[in-house]
């Protein structure tokens, strides 16, 4: 069963977006086994990228809102073979240094 993360970030989603997805950060943010894998942008109206292990068990889904005052809201679901509150633990962790990497790339542009 996946685990959900969500925060908010001061960054247009784009930003939001183009850091989750460039491959020259990732290691910054996915867990091991997810670092070496390329995303999988989803086609359509939203923002939403996928990246996951060949045979499982790792995955993890980011999708990127945007909200009223600017910013963005990003999603995480990760799913692996980990018990439940490791991986609650984990996904939590794996969005907080996500906000973190785009707040770096924010300030860095």
């Amino acid at each position: 069963m996946p685990a959900y993360a969500e925060r908010g970030v001061s960054a247009p989603p784009e930003v939001a977006f183009g850091t989750a997805t460039d491959p020259d950060r990732r290691a910054a943010w996915l867990p091991g086994p997810l670092r070496q894998v390329p995303a999988e942008p989803a086609h359509g109206d939203h923002l939403q990228a996928r990246w996951s292990t060949a045979g499982g068990p790792w995955a993890a889904v980011v999708q990127v809102y945007p909200v009223q005052a600017g910013g963005a809201m990003l999603r995480l679901e990760l799913d692996s073979d980990l018990p439940h509150e490791q991986l609650t633990r984990l996904a939590d962790e794996t969005l907080t240094s996500l906000v973190r990497a785009v707040t770096d790339n924010l300030n860095a542009g």
